[in-house]
């Protein structure tokens, strides 16, 4: 595992140093980068939190991940620059379902002059770095907001996003849980990450988005969407949108427009 060689993958040619301009630049070069995906989930492909199985997929394969795998790499990857990292548990729209989140979404804080919060793992979320307190801010014209709820944290995605919100506890992980949930998302047949293929990135001013068949670019001056109607055009668009090279994902065509006509019936 080679530092030099996830810098090729972001397009990172700073001079990386332990300070704040280094960690905004190493999250946007990761998110503008790498897309956030789950591709493995969807081809039934047993996914866990090793590192070395993450560093070959995203860094030598040029494929991207979700949470665990997207915030675990640049996890690695800050600690070898010589970071204080700490791993957290966060729960993506704990406030409509419950505790039982808790766990489905990893974000990792860096300590520097005060705790600053790093998620590439989001999918459509902020950008950049921001700071553990109160506070609204806007990036690329996208509004979120942090604040405090009761014992916990909470994070507030733009409205356009469907990760509305995600509650965390500052402490650091309980890797049981994580390993329990990533199991769980990635193999019950009511989890959103086995039931539609994802895949969104990061792009200058807004983010390229696929669910399923539908294809998206979404700014904060609104969004513009259409159909994939095939599973060649499928492949052609992740190739093209998304710079992953995964034929194989040609194969799940029949299951993805079932999905659509399940969940999207008459409103195309």
């Amino acid at each position: 595992m080679e530092l030099e060689a996830y810098f090729e993958r972001i397009h990172f040619t700073d001079q990386p140093s332990v300070g704040l301009n280094t960690l905004i630049r190493l999250q946007r070069q990761h998110l503008l980068s790498i897309p956030y995906e789950n591709l493995d989930v969807q081809l039934g492909l047993s996914l866990d939190l090793d590192i070395n199985r993450i560093y070959a997929k995203i860094v030598e394969q040029g494929r991207g991940g979700w949470c665990y795998e997207m915030n675990g790499i640049l996890q690695w990857a800050l600690e070898q620059i010589g970071f204080d990292v700490m791993r957290i548990n966060a729960g993506v729209l704990r406030a409509e379902r419950g505790d039982d989140t808790m766990g489905n979404h990893l974000v990792l804080c860096v300590q520097l002059d005060e705790p600053w919060i790093v998620d590439v793992g989001l999918g459509d979320g902020p950008i950049g770095p921001y700071p553990l307190k109160s506070h609204a801010d806007q990036q690329q014209g996208f509004s979120y907001q942090l604040e405090q709820v009761e014992d916990c944290w909470r994070f507030h995605n733009h409205p356009a996003s469907p990760a509305g919100s995600f509650d965390f506890y500052y402490r650091e992980a309980d890797e049981d849980l994580f390993a329990e949930k990533c199991h769980w998302l990635s193999t019950a047949t009511d989890s959103r990450f086995v039931q539609n293929l994802v895949c969104q990135r990061a792009a200058p001013g807004g983010y390229d988005v696929q669910i399923g068949r539908v294809a998206k670019r979404i700014s904060c001056a609104g969004q513009q969407e259409y159909l994939i109607n095939s599973a060649e055009e499928l492949v052609e668009s992740l190739l093209q949108r998304f710079g992953l090279d995964v034929p194989e994902v040609a194969t799940l065509w029949d299951y993805i427009a079932r999905q659509h006509e399940k969940h999207f019936s008459g409103r195309d």
